[in-house]
């Protein structure tokens, strides 16, 4: 599922694809385990960024936020068409998800102390993935192949 969202690009959610209804309840439920797998990855390259002790938080948090994305293009854009959607209870999930990624971008990049966090982390982290996403250009859809590809098409490209 995420290697189809992140060939496509388009922010659909695959709700087609086999397994994905046996698996999910609903498009709410898919998009809060992308959403999930989006701020885990996030977290973690936060964390390891930051143990490398930079000495400008904000840009250091920047290029992990655009790290993210280049590794998980699909979820990224799948939970923007979200929050760019009508759906009141979808929007309602994400935008708490996204309010909490706001909060953790703030507190790492320096622009709020925990003690600040409630009041203007959601802000403040607004602002950062404003600056990371400027002149950030997301990368291109993959082209599907025009026939299937044969086994030794596939394995050269798996080995490339």
């Amino acid at each position: 599922m995420i290697a189809e969202l992140d060939n496509r690009r388009d922010g659909v959610a695959p709700m087609y694809l086999p397994g994905v209804e046996q698996t999910f309840r609903d498009e709410l439920d898919l998009l809060s385990a992308l959403s999930l797998k989006w701020h885990t990855r996030l977290s973690g390259r936060l964390e390891r960024v930051m143990s490398e002790e930079p000495l400008n938080y904000e840009a250091a948090v920047i290029g992990a936020w655009r790290d993210n994305v280049a590794e998980l293009p699909g979820i990224r854009l799948a939970l923007d068409a979200a929050l760019a959607g009508t759906d009141a209870e979808i929007l309602a999930v994400i935008g708490k998800s996204q309010a909490k990624e706001h909060e953790l971008l703030a507190l790492w990049s320096g622009r709020v102390s925990a003690y600040q966090l409630e009041e203007y982390g959601d802000r403040e982290g607004a602002k950062v993935e404003l600056l990371a996403r400027e002149g950030f250009e997301f990368p291109a859809a993959v082209e599907a192949p025009a026939e299937p590809l044969s086994f030794l098409e596939r394995l050269k490209a798996a080995v490339a």
